[in-house]
């Protein structure tokens, strides 16, 4: 069931929420923030679906739970990350490409555009939040998918960390684990659980809950995820340049060994 008041109310939430954080990154003076309150969104917006809608069926409390999970161990992950390193690169390029007057700007380009892709994104959570019908095996098939996801995504971030919290591996590159199988495990997990969740939205009765994980992973390898962060990598890492070519950017694959004279099938990456 698509309820069109509920959705509007996610809306005016999550721009409210963007609205806030925009604020507080004028008092900081970095946007980058949005990163780590980007799974938070996602949180707002499923509670504020369940307080909303007049009914909620049994995948309510499933639903909340999973992205409870999700948004706050991504949130955790990247507040420590990013504690102490000031504003990110990518930010600082869209600051720079956005003078004058980008603390205004921000609201709209960053934090505005955030909160509006969110809500889109977020169709599952109302589909599955709203929907009446018994639990089923799709349902089973989305939460199995989700746990893959999250296996991937916080493996993936685990291993990161660890690796780079090591002094002896500064300027190589990340070739173990689950980064051997793919170059950006975190984003394949980040897929497979909103796969996931869609497919929750769908067993709800909600067919248009596809349209986010199909928007997530267009958005994970074409914009703001694979595309951007290999955009010059190759150029300023020689060795990434190598891994690149023996492992797969996106589902995982087994890596191709040098000489072994195979070609890398495009439609992977």
């Amino acid at each position: 069931m698509f309820d069109l008041q509920s959705y509007f109310i996610g809306l005016i939430t999550l721009m409210v929420a963007a609205v806030v954080a925009w604020l507080v990154s004028l008092a900081k003076r970095d946007v980058s923030i949005v990163d780590s309150l980007w799974s938070l969104m996602f949180l707002l917006v499923a509670l504020t679906y369940a307080w909303s809608l007049p009914a909620t069926g049994p995948r309510a409390g499933l639903v909340l739970v999973l992205v409870a999970i999700w948004a706050l161990r991504l949130c955790a992950y990247i507040i420590w990350r990013n504690w102490g390193e000031g504003e990110d690169r990518r930010y600082q390029v869209i600051r720079a490409n956005n003078e004058p007057h980008f603390a205004f700007k921000s609201l709209y380009i960053v934090f505005g555009l955030q909160a509006l892709i969110a809500w889109v994104v977020s169709l599952p959570l109302l589909a599955a939040i709203a929907g009446t019908g018994e639990l089923g095996y799709l349902d089973l098939a989305g939460i199995l998918l989700w746990i893959l996801g999250m296996v991937f995504e916080a493996g993936g971030d685990y291993q990161l960390a660890r690796f780079r919290a090591d002094v002896q591996n500064r300027d190589k590159v990340m070739d173990r684990g689950l980064w051997r199988y793919t170059r950006h495990p975190n984003y394949f997990g980040n897929a497979c659980i909103w796969w996931g969740l869609g497919l929750i939205g769908v067993a709800a009765g909600g067919w248009w809950a596809l349209l986010s994980p199909i928007l997530m992973t267009f958005l994970l390898l074409r914009i703001s995820g694979v595309a951007l962060l290999e955009k010059d990598i190759g150029e300023r890492r020689p060795a990434y340049a190598d891994y690149m070519a023996r492992t797969n950017a996106f589902l995982p694959g087994p890596p191709i060994r040098p000489g072994s004279g195979d070609r890398r099938d495009e439609s992977h990456d």
